[in-house]
């Protein structure tokens, strides 16, 4: 290769490396090593003894998320369901959440702004604690 085809083809790497910059860095991690943009503003819900299961919220879906996803932590497999409080009192489905599950999917395309709560039902009476993350 000639001398002045090598300076061009330099020249041409350079400028197109100058133009797009440096590569984008990651979006940053949460706790669970998922990206932060969704599960990062996840919370937490708790209940002492699981019991039968119980409600958790009411939240309100924002910008983060396009769907409501829960991650049961718990040693035990539950059912979720959101209920849209300013709709219903009514589940919309039930979803089953294995024991230490990952983010499950429990409302999909849901609008921002929308007022919900999370309902547990537990596959028997448990008395350990009952743990949930919910990210919206």
């Amino acid at each position: 290769m000639s001398v002045k085809i090598a300076r061009v083809l330099a020249t041409t790497v350079a400028v197109s490396v100058a133009a797009l910059g440096t590569p984008a860095e990651a979006a940053p991690q949460n706790q669970f090593g998922t990206t932060a943009s969704c599960y990062g503003g996840s919370v937490r819900s708790y209940f002492e003894r699981a019991g039968s299961g119980g409600d958790a919220g009411p939240y309100r879906t924002s910008t983060r998320c396009r769907d409501i996803n829960v991650r049961n932590a718990s040693p035990f497999a539950v059912d979720a369901c959101v209920i849209f409080i300013d709709q219903t009192g009514k589940c919309n489905y039930w979803t089953y959440l294995p024991a230490k599950s990952g983010w499950v999917v429990v409302a999909t395309n849901v609008r921002d702004g929308v007022n919900f709560k999370v309902r547990f039902v537990t596959q028997r009476y448990e008395y350990e604690p009952l743990t949930a993350h919910h990210a919206y």
